[in-house]
């Protein structure tokens, strides 16, 4: 069973965008309930089914395979709607690699940062993204 411990920030300005790398991303949801999600992502590409149990604490169980690109556009025709439209940043920052989402359609002006960590009790050094509105 794989295991996600992650941390998301809201971000307040641009400050992050200076040599940040971006991959446009779409994905749809077959399933949004209070015990998991399943998703289907074109990102790039490349293209992933993702499953992910509800949170407990920072963790959740997440199971992520890769799929052909056409069968994702496939099944993004079979989900919910809207669709999350975004564009994934990546900015290296102090041994770690933050994941800015700047999202698009349904939930343009929406940017948010992500970072994966090893341990709910790690240390990391907050990256230069200006988010007074805080961790999520």
């Amino acid at each position: 069973m794989g295991t996600e411990i992650e941390r998301k920030f809201l971000v307040a300005s641009d400050a992050w965008r200076e040599g940040a790398v971006g991959t446009r991303m779409r994905q749809g949801y077959f399933s949004r309930n209070p015990t998991h999600t399943a998703r289907v992502r074109v990102a790039g590409n490349e293209a992933f089914i993702t499953i992910k149990s509800k949170r407990r604490g920072l963790s959740r169980a997440e199971f992520e395979y890769p799929i052909p690109p056409a069968d994702a556009e496939e099944l993004i025709n079979l989900c919910s709607r809207p669709l999350i439209e975004k564009t994934r940043y990546v900015v290296p920052h102090e041994g770690h690699e933050w994941e800015v989402d700047v999202f698009e359609g349904a939930n343009a002006g929406l940017i948010l940062a992500e970072l994966e960590l090893d341990r709910e009790d790690e240390i990391f050094a907050p990256a230069p993204l200006d988010r007074p509105g805080g961790d999520q």
